[in-house]
Parts: C-alpha cells; sequence; structure tokens
C-alpha cells in the first residue's frame, strides 16, 4: 500500500497539542469525542499509513493523565439501538468499549445515562452497571436545551444533572455512537467543575472534516460521502474567518450551534475562550500528510466505495435515493465516476467477456487479477484462487482444489444442509486449501499469499454473501459490489 499519511509524527505532535490545551486551563479538559478511538477504518482508508488503531496509541503515550467517561443516552437504551457495523445493541457496547479500554491501560472512570427520564430499561442497565461496582450517573433533559441558555446554565438546568466525579487531568468524553449527548455532558460538567471552584475547559476532538485542508480536497469530500445519511455539509467556518482573516473548514451542524455554546460559555464564566468552532478542536491530522497525491487518490475511491455502499442498502431497502443522490453531486465535485475505481471496470469488462458474474482485485504494483463464477465456485472465491496463484508464482491453468474435492462439499451444502447455491464460497475455498496444504505444496504456498492482499481493493459484479464480505474485511480487502443480488443473476 502507498503511504500518504506520517503515523508517527502524528502521534507525537497530537499528544502534545492536547497537553497545550490542558494547561490553558486550570489543569482540567473535557475533550469530547467525535468519531472512533479505535477501529478508525475510514480514516486508515482515505489517509494510508494513518493505522485504525492510531487515537489510540496517541492517547497511551499521555494515559496516566486520562481518564474516560462513557456516555449513553436513556432513549437508545429504550429502544435497543444497534452499532451498524458490529450489531450490537448501544448498552453491550458501552461494556464491550469500558472493557477494551481497560485492556488497553486506560482508566474509565464512569458512565452517564444521558436524556435520563426514569426510562425502565435505563434503570435497569444502570441497576446492571451498579452491581458490577461502575459508577453511574444520570444527566436528565432540560427543557429547551440547547436555546434556553438563561435555563440551562442555572441550578434548574446543568445544576440538576448528576456532578461526575473525575480524578485525572484529561477527561475523554465517548460514546457508542451520535446522538449520545457527548457534548451536553462536557458542558454540564463545566457548569458544576465551575461551582466546585475548578475553571475547566471543553474542547473537540474530530478527525473530519479536515480543518486546514481546503474545502473541496478529496479528503474532506469523502468526509461528507460518509455522512451523506445524516446530509452533514462541510462549510468554511464564517466565525473563524471573521475573527482571523483565515479559511478553515468545518461542518454544518458545530458552525450552527456555535452561537449556542458561545453563550453558554458566557453563561458560566463569563466569557468564551473560543472565537470559532475550529478554535474548540483540537485535530493535527491535517499537518501529517506525507504525500498528498496518495491521500487524494485513495479519498476517491472512498466516496465510489460509500455509493456502493449505498446502492447496495438500497438494493435491500435499507437507504433513502436522497442519500445517494447526495453521494453522486460530490462526483461532480471530486470530478470522478465510478471507472475511477480500476477494480470495477475490470470486473465489468470480465463479465462482459464471460457472461457470469466476475470479480477483480488490484494488487499494490497495480496489477489487476480476474475471476468468474462457475459451477464449482463463486466469483469471489475464484478470485481468491486466481490471485494467490498470481502471488505465488503458480502457473494459472493448475487445479489447487480437486474437483473430486469440490463436488462433495457442495453435495453436503445443498443435500444435507438445505443450501441454495453449490459454489464454494470464500471461506470454503480457504478451508479446503488448509486441509491441501499439508501435502501440497501449491497449496502451501498460496495460503501464505494472503497477507499480500492487505490493503488491496476489489469489486465485484454481483451482491455477495456476508460470509464473503466477511472473508474480505478479515483479510483487510476493500470490496465494492455492484448493487445487484444473486437472486437476480441467472
Amino acid at each position: 500500500m502507498n503511504i500518504g499519511f506520517d503515523n508517527e509524527k502524528y502521534q507525537n505532535i497530537q499528544s502534545e497539542h492536547i497537553k497545550e490545551r490542558i494547561s490553558q486551563f486550570d489543569g482540567k479538559l473535557y475533550l469530547e469525542l467525535g468519531g472512533k478511538l479505535f477501529d478508525d477504518h475510514h480514516a486508515s482508508r482515505v489517509l494510508p499509513g494513518f493505522q485504525p488503531d492510531s487515537k489510540l496509541r496517541m492517547f497511551q503515550k499521555i494515559s496516566d493523565s486520562i481518564e474516560i467517561v462513557i456516555v449513553i443516552s436513556a432513549a437508545d437504551i429504550e429502544k435497543n439501538k444497534k452499532r451498524a457495523d458490529l450489531g450490537i445493541t448501544y448498552d453491550e457496547d458501552v461494556l464491550r468499549l469500558r472493557s477494551e479500554f481497560q485492556n488497553r491501560g486506560f482508566m474509565v472512570g464512569s458512565v452517564v445515562i444521558t436524556h435520563y427520564n426514569g426510562q425502565p430499561a435505563a434503570i435497569a442497565f444502570k441497576q446492571r452497571l451498579e452491581r458490577s461496582n461502575i459508577k453511574t450517573y444520570c444527566h436528565y433533559l432540560i427543557e429547551g436545551y440547547p436555546h434556553d441558555v438563561k435555563l440551562i446554565a442555572s441550578d434548574n438546568g446543568f445544576g440538576k444533572n448528576d456532578y461526575v466525579k473525575t480524578e485525572r487531568p484529561l477527561v475523554i468524553v465517548t460514546a457508542p455512537g451520535p446522538g449520545s449527548g457527548k457534548m451536553a455532558v462536557c458542558l454540564s460538567q463545566l457548569y458544576n467543575e465551575n461551582k466546585h471552584g475548578v475553571r475547566a475547559g471543553y474542547a473537540k476532538f474530530e478527525t473530519f472534516p479536515v480543518w486546514n485542508l481546503p474545502l473541496k480536497h478529496p479528503v474532506n469530500i469523502a468526509y461528507e460521502a460518509a455522512t451523506a445519511d445524516l446530509n452533514d455539509v462541510n462549510m468554511i467556518d464564517p466565525f473563524h474567518l471573521e475573527a482571523y482573516n483565515k479559511i478553515a473548514v468545518n461542518y454544518n451542524r458545530d458552525i450552527e450551534i456555535f452561537p449556542v455554546l458561545n453563550a453558554l460559555f458566557e453563561g458560566i464564566y463569563g466569557e468564551n475562550p473560543y472565537k470559532s468552532p475550529t478554535d474548540m478542536g483540537v485535530n493535527m491530522v491535517g499537518f501529517c500528510i506525507s504525500d498528498d497525491k496518495v491521500c487524494c487518490e485513495a479519498s476517491k475511491n472512498e466516496i465510489i466505495r460509500r455509493y456502493y455502499e449505498a446502492t447496495n442498502k438500497l438494493a435491500l431497502g435499507a437507504c433513502n435515493e436522497g442519500e445517494i443522490s447526495k453521494i453522486q453531486m460530490l462526483f461532480n465535485q471530486a470530478k470522478i465516476t465510478t471507472d475511477f475505481r480500476r477494480t470495477t471496470v475490470a470486473a465489468r469488462e470480465c463479465l462482459k467477456r464471460t457472461g457470469h458474474t466476475s470479480s477483480a482485485i488490484e494488487l499494490e504494483d497495480g496489477t489487476i487479477i480476474t475471476g468468474n463464477s462457475s459451477p464449482l465456485l463463486g466469483c469471489s472465491a475464484a478470485l481468491l484462487l486466481n490471485v494467490t496463484k498470481h502471488l505465488a508464482g503458480i502457473d494459472h491453468t493448475t487445479k489447487l482444489i480437486p474437483q473430486s474435492m469440490i463436488e462433495p462439499i457442495q453435495y453436503t451444502k445443498t443435500n444435507y444442509l438445505g443450501g441454495h447455491n453449490p459454489r464454494l464460497h470464500t471461506d470454503e475455498v480457504l478451508v479446503a486449501l488448509s486441509v491441501l496444504s499439508e501435502n501440497d505444496e501449491n497449496c502451501r504456498k498460496a495460503l501464505e499469499q494472503l497477507p499480500k492482499l492487505r490493503g488491496c481493493q476489489v469489486h465485484c459484479t454481483v451482491m455477495l454473501s456476508e460470509v464473503d464480505r466477511k472473508i474480505f474485511k478479515k483479510l483487510g480487502i476493500g470490496l465494492t459490489c455492484e448493487p445487484v443480488q444473486k437472486k437476480q443473476v441467472q
């Protein structure tokens, strides 16, 4: 994979910048964390070289100063809201996040249940946490939030919330997903810390949009594509431009809420230390791009990936056409079509040439390998065999898995397990190769090539099954599919 981001530089300057921000206040900073602290795969896709756990590693440099507070909305608990990427409910994810943070040496001080109004499911979850000796606090609905500043910044507003007792100078406020109330928790703590004689600070740590890149830079356009379902829009920060006569990029929600935040800061402290929403951020990622061309290309591929993700969801009835229209508009801004993704063109050409569902992968050196479905193999399974043979220097005509082994597997799938598709999936091909590798050197060599596929890009002319998608994800392969379901394919 071509590298466009200096990960080591990022970890060093980002941690130093956060320490500087802490020093601007009374040694106490509440840092609202937007996005993911780990598993940040979007950032690693648009900034090649950025590791999915880069932010976590950066914070580990100052872990002795950090305390983590996890926020969850009572409304999300009540409706069993799930994380789309993990398939687990937000309340279960709170426990997962707590365990993940602690396993990495971080102190998780407490959990805050926001929007609390005595909901039965929230009460049950609170009791569950307390039985596990997890400190749990409740923050309540405030009528008129966030606009009734006089009420909010009073003992009848933030003053009614539980005061979250924290021990360390940097308090990271995170949550399983958006809309959990992280910002409200931070602001409530500022109010209550002030009552306790501590002038605490607030900052926001979001990776995207990148404030010091141009508005229409592909990295920033890719962020809009990633949040097309939320209809986020990147904008020039007008407050920053007025205060400093400098252009900075932010997004609509932060810009729209800034006048309210300004009033809240003035209500708590009598003044606002920040002149713009960009001022509130601490993100240094834009200073660590080492190869702009690489990041631009990666971001354009990410825009296309988001487009196919949306069209696939629409085919399954889980997306609206407005999301797709938004991304198509972003295509125009980035000056691309789906043909920019080389694997898309190659897979379509293979389909046209063979008449069968096809797939294509682009290797690190730019080589394109294709595969198509047959009575024995699905197109993704065929692709894995073809590409591992290519990388291992095995002749393309060599059959790694004999038909005599494939047919009994197909018989079991269709006759014993009730399957309708006899073709082997990617996981079944890999298991077969593993079994054969004990006595077959070619199979062993083919399996040894799998790590080389990490970071490669694949496109398929049909929507793959969940099992195939998971295998590509585990291999670290970027996958896109045409919005065509298998049942529509002859």
